[in-house]
């Protein structure tokens, strides 16, 4: 029986058809080059994405082997021990050559022409990755997730450690990737749900928390118990040279009412006392009404309110200047005698007639 199996395998090679060989190890030496330098359109998905281009040779030996699919490989620079994994796109590479992202090739410390060792792997489907941008510029993207997303499609592998490279608006953000789960050297990434983790970007600064303003400043006092009545446009304002303001009874209201000890609640309400001077009360002012906040006192001057109304200028204090020179007391008096000498003569004359 197992004679007659073996009979109609070889009749298969013989028509061309390649045995089903149970060796599954694919190793190859190949001289690698950038994608930039491959004969023929320019290959932008191929450049920013993770998969390289073969020769028709490597497609006939794969072929031949019972591998797993989609293919995946890894590579390996033996001379500086470094290794990474991709996918493959095509098999359209001169015999001897392979072609590479220009992001793997800085990553696994390659020059064009160097010799690259290409196996065959198995890599489970991942489930994480964390990856950190090599730059700030990456936080201008209005929405990373879906710019990811779409320039992940190019990707079959991810391996912790590299520094991949995808293109957005013109602009090329390099992205590292941290870690990566479940396997810890590599991942799958087709047809697999990937949840992703950002760190910082490389040269991330957290913004400093910002300064107080005169709102956060501002302490009011909640009044012990609320009104029954809503009333509008209760409060007292503010005035920008810290003087009080006096508050007059709304309309409606009494001014004046009496309480235990011979004052009145109006007088009480008219003279506020030192802690509603510095804390003013809720602001509600009427439409068109503006807030300025609290009056500007210079740090380290501690002036009471009454050195400060009298330490203040009063308004249109001064002397006038005049463009006439002043006249002397001995011109005014001389001109007082004529003023005195010509009303006399004015009476005297008109006395006569």
């Amino acid at each position: 029986m197992f004679g007659g199996y073996d009979r109609f395998e070889s009749g298969l090679a013989g028509f061309g058809i390649p045995r089903n060989n149970p060796n599954r190890g694919f190793s190859e030496m190949y001289r690698c080059y950038s994608v930039i330098m491959m004969q023929g359109n320019e290959r932008q998905n191929v450049n920013f994405g993770g998969k390289i281009i073969l020769p028709p040779s490597a497609l006939e030996k794969l072929a031949s082997l019972n591998i797993e699919y989609p293919m995946l490989f890894e590579l390996r620079n033996t001379n500086k021990e470094r290794h990474s994994h991709a996918g493959v796109l095509e098999f359209i590479a001169e015999e001897g050559r392979v072609y590479l992202p220009h992001w793997m090739m800085q990553t696994l410390l390659l020059e064009q022409g160097d010799i690259i060792e290409i196996k065959n792997a198995t890599l489970p489907l991942g489930n994480f990755v964390k990856i950190q941008p090599q730059s700030v510029e990456f936080l201008d993207i209005s929405d990373p997730k879906a710019v990811l997303e779409n320039a992940l499609r190019n990707f079959a592998t991810l391996t912790q450690g590299d520094i991949i490279e995808i293109s957005y608006n013109t602009k090329i953000y390099e992205i590292m990737v941290l870690e990566v789960r479940p396997h810890n050297n590599g991942i799958s990434i087709l047809e697999t749900d990937l949840e992703v983790d950002f760190a910082p970007p490389v040269g991330y600064v957290e913004p400093k928390p910002r300064p107080k303003t005169m709102a956060d400043k501002m302490k009011i006092d909640e009044p012990d118990s609320e009104p029954k009545g809503w009333s509008a446009f209760t409060g007292s304002g503010q005035r920008l040279n810290g003087k009080t303001v006096k508050v007059s009874a709304q309309k409606g209201s009494t001014s004046k009412k009496s309480v235990p000890g011979g004052t009145t609640a109006g007088a009480a309400a008219q003279t506020p006392s030192a802690e509603s001077q510095k804390i003013p009360g809720p602001l509600n002012l009427p439409f068109g009404k503006l807030y300025f906040g609290y009056d500007v006192v210079p740090l380290g001057e501690k002036k009471n309110d009454n050195n400060t109304e009298s330490s203040s200028p009063k308004p249109f204090s001064g002397e006038g200047q005049t463009l006439r020179a002043k006249k002397s007391a001995s011109s005014s008096s001389s001109n007082a005698v004529e003023d005195s000498l010509r009303t006399k003569f004015q009476i005297s004359f008109s006395i006569i007639l």
